[in-house]
């Protein structure tokens, strides 16, 4: 099966406060992680990347995918065009919080082809990348890597923190985003 990113151009990151039917993305690499009070998936999908994180009854979707992706409108938090730098903050009942910043960049072809070999390296290592998630697509061009996605998932007790990097070789972009759930001391 061919795993192509999809273009930068409509690129959204959106919040839901329900979880997201699994049948409307392509999962290449998934982590569950489990603690006491919350439990949290990371996946890199066909579209970008999904975040699922539930609390005591509370589910929460963090999904970075073109506009035009077919997502549900109902109990849609937050939805921002990823261009540029964005932050966002949602304040959860109970005192909890969800908080996003992210950036698309565009990079210099020297310093992005660095960026893309470190990373396929890292993720190609045995053992490959212990803290999260990694996926490299196909290539949509004839020479080159194709994108990559890597997940940095630090997991502790009150805070569940993602850092993301989704590099678009057609553009010499990247979109980095760091997600963090956060509950009540």
């Amino acid at each position: 099966m061919l795993s192509v990113r999809p273009k930068i151009a409509e690129l959204t990151v959106q919040l839901f406060g329900r979880s997201i039917h699994p049948e409307l993305f392509q999962v290449y690499a998934s982590k569950s992680y489990q603690r006491s009070r919350y439990d949290a998936t990371v996946q890199v999908t066909s579209a970008g990347h999904v975040v699922i994180w539930r609390h005591q009854g509370l589910v929460l979707t963090e999904v970075a995918a073109a506009a035009n992706h077919p997502l549900p409108q109902r109990r849609r938090l937050m939805a921002h065009r990823a261009l540029g730098e964005r932050a966002d903050r949602v304040e959860l009942r109970g005192g909890g919080v969800y908080e996003v910043k992210f950036a698309m960049e565009p990079v210099e072809v020297g310093l992005f082809n660095f960026y893309q070999n470190e990373l396929a390296r890292c993720g190609k290592a045995e053992g490959g990348i212990a803290e999260g998630v990694f996926h490299q697509f196909d290539k949509s061009e004839r020479f080159g890597l194709g994108a990559l996605s890597y997940m940095h998932v630090e997991c502790r007790d009150r805070t569940f923190k993602v850092q993301t990097l989704h590099t678009f070789p057609d553009d010499c972009a990247l979109l980095k985003c760091e997600t963090v759930f956060r509950l009540p001391k």
